[in-house]
């Protein structure tokens, strides 16, 4: 027998309709590589020969073993460059470790947070299930204990999220090996699935707070959408990139956003119709009322598939900047992911403009 909220479930990310139709996702889904690990190293040799001659003051070196210094200049600069790059991943280990010990910071002041709370009961303020009225000064105030502990780890996120932006502007300025940059985009991508495992979480805990956008800025708020960004609108950010697009490159862009538009125009739908018959639900007026346990069983499985929903769009979010390495070049697919993070870096600073301008007198 189907549940109450089959009607509004959001199908899996397999039954999309629009992805099907185009060989640019079908191809990815079915694909078990992943397009950053598994890309071809390619390091650039310089086989031009040096023709300069040795400082006179040390003699003239014979034919052979001038060839044999010649011939070895490749195969240092290939020593070099291997070296180099395990001196960036072992840069980038120390890195992931700081960042987690971060986190683990973030989890001890959570504790010590929730040990204030105790306190604060035996004074005479009500905790019950994590949650914290104090009824003593008039008002209501409830406190999720997962609510802040995912504040904090994003707090975390955003910060490492910078650290990312500036370190890539600089590589791309620098204009340093693809190997190099491959890692770079690497660990972008790592840092963008860290922030969906964490509200997927996050949304077990209090669904409401994760789709109202309140752990960000008031200007991204203005363009969430079931959580987060539209995966369209994401692609928009490349469009001053596509100028040195290739003609193909340009048509699997459009087909993509397409792909993605068509998704979320579905997500909607179903938004829409959990919406009504949540609606409908409440408007009935036995919620919280203890007469109609079949109706309060109802509304629950409807909540739990507002938690689907956010899953759901963050998995077309995921999937929409995977498939990004997949259509540019690593150097093309660098600067979109710098542009990406400049964007939400100028919409957190446009919050802070418009709250901290000086307000004209009445």
């Amino acid at each position: 027998m189907n549940s109450p909220s089959a009607n509004f479930l959001p199908p899996r990310m397999g039954m999309y309709e629009p992805f099907h139709q185009l060989e640019t996702w079908g191809e990815i889904l079915k694909s078990t590589h992943d397009p950053l690990v598994h890309a071809p190293l390619i390091v650039e040799v310089d086989t031009r020969l040096d023709n300069q001659s040795e400082d006179t003051s040390h003699g003239t070196l014979g034919t052979p073993n001038k060839y044999a210094q010649q011939v070895s200049k490749p195969f240092d600069k290939i020593q070099r460059r291997l070296a180099q790059n395990r001196e960036a991943a072992r840069k980038s280990r120390l890195r992931k470790k700081a960042y987690v010990q971060q986190l683990e910071t973030s989890r001890l002041k959570l504790l010590q947070l929730e040990q204030e709370l105790v306190k604060e009961r035996q004074r005479g303020v009500y905790v019950d299930d994590g949650a914290v009225e104090p009824s003593r000064l008039g008002f209501s105030v409830s406190i999720n204990t997962g609510i802040s502990a995912f504040e904090m780890a994003y707090g975390n996120w955003v910060e490492e999220q910078n650290r990312q932006i500036g370190e890539l502007r600089t590589a791309l300025q620098a204009h340093i090996s693809g190997a190099e940059l491959r890692m770079l985009v690497e660990n972008g991508m790592n840092h963008y699935s860290e922030l969906f495992r964490m509200k997927a979480t996050a949304a077990k805990a209090d669904v409401f707070y994760v789709m109202s956008g309140m752990w960000r800025t008031s200007s991204e708020r203005f363009f969430l959408w079931v959580g987060g960004f539209r995966p369209s609108e994401l692609l928009k950010v490349l469009d001053p990139q596509l100028d040195t697009l290739a003609e193909h490159q340009l048509l699997e862009i459009y087909n993509l956003r397409q792909s993605c538009q068509q998704a979320e125009d579905a997500l909607s739908q179903g938004m829409g119709k959990l919406q009504e018959t949540l609606s409908n639900t409440i408007a009935e007026g036995h919620l919280g009322e203890g007469s109609n346990s079949q109706q309060v069983e109802t509304a629950m499985e409807k909540l739990e598939a507002l938690v689907s929903f956010v899953n759901q769009a963050d998995h077309i979010r995921k999937e929409t900047l995977n498939q990004v390495p997949r259509i540019l070049t690593i150097e093309q697919t660098a600067r979109s992911m710098l542009a990406l993070g400049e964007y939400f870096q100028r919409l957190r600073a446009l919050s802070t403009i418009w709250s901290t301008r000086p307000l004209q007198p009445t």
